[in-house]
């Protein structure tokens, strides 16, 4: 049974739990709109940059939760979302607002929001459409599902994060379930990138003049420019680690299993990302994925 939210503040304290590229990018939005943020990480040096910011840091995910009003989660993926609520569990109380942001596809949803209910808080399914940049600008889009009643303490948190909030409805999971259909996109999109690279460079062409071809026309997408660019400039800092990309599509492929439909595409994507991550790309931008499609040197080459 979902617990009763208490009032909304006028200015709600928000606990971040899990402050990597995304996390942090959206603790330093939350600062930015005058929100009281506490952050924590299970590796502290990973918070540490956002003292500087005006976050209160903290030792214990306990010390970041006890006392907020609504708690954001944004950590790898189901198991480690668990972990750190039964971390924060002794702060923790009854009617906080979870704001779950981590992709972690219907049945994780499921299951947390289970967890939450047994930890007395109230679940908000709210996945997250964008990457490092758009989190950065306070730019993100926010797919959210859960009790409506908890509106309004999640409002502001909402606001300061995303340029735009999609209220899918109640039911648990059914944010999960839009997520997946969105990254389905962007991981087909972005192995389409790296396929058209792949072939300009066997054949010879000059890759720019490809994307001159299409610039500008009905064929060209501003994710093209960019992950084009961040190849032949040889930059692959992530906005969407590699690694992030393939637990994805593995959430995208188990999902499609069980409703029976087949992603040939998608698929495909899987593999490379995991030729990829074999090679140690897997910490590099999910464009990455541009290396399992390079021709293997040939000896005397």
């Amino acid at each position: 049974m979902t617990s009763a939210v208490p009032a909304a503040p006028q200015q709600p304290v928000v606990a971040v739990l899990g402050t990597g590229i995304m996390g942090a990018a959206m603790a330093r939005s939350l600062l930015r709109a005058g929100l009281e943020v506490r952050a924590w990480n299970r590796t502290p040096a990973k918070a540490a940059p956002l003292a500087a910011d005006g976050a209160t840091v903290t030792r214990t995910a306990a010390e970041a939760v006890r006392g907020a009003h609504l708690v954001l989660t944004s950590l790898s993926d189901t198991t480690a979302v668990a972990a750190a609520l039964a971390a924060a569990s002794e702060g923790l109380h009854r009617g906080q607002v979870l704001l779950q942001t981590s992709t972690v596809g219907p049945d994780g949803a499921v299951e947390l929001a289970q967890r939450a209910a047994d930890l007395g808080l109230v679940h908000l399914d709210a996945p997250v459409a964008g990457t490092r940049q758009p989190a950065e600008a306070g730019a993100l889009t926010v797919l959210v599902s859960g009790p409506s009643a908890a509106r309004a303490v999640a409002g502001p948190v909402l606001d300061a994060i995303g340029q735009r909030t999609v209220w899918v409805g109640e039911e648990p999971g059914a944010a999960s379930r839009l997520k997946l259909v969105v990254n389905t996109w962007v991981v087909n999109l972005v192995g389409g990138v790296a396929e058209c690279l792949n072939l300009a460079e066997g054949l010879g062409v000059d890759p720019r003049a490809f994307l001159d071809v299409v610039r500008g026309g009905p064929l060209d997408t501003g994710y093209l420019q960019s992950k084009s660019a961040a190849v032949l400039d040889g930059d692959l800092t992530p906005s969407f680690a590699l690694s992030t990309a393939l637990k994805d599509t593995r959430l995208i492929l188990e999902a499609a299993g069980r409703a029976g439909v087949r992603l040939d595409l998608t698929a495909a994507s899987a593999a490379r990302f995991e030729r990829a991550e074999a090679d140690g790309h897997g910490d590099e931008d999910m464009v990455a994925t541009y290396y399992a499609g390079r021709a293997p040197e040939r000896d005397g080459d």
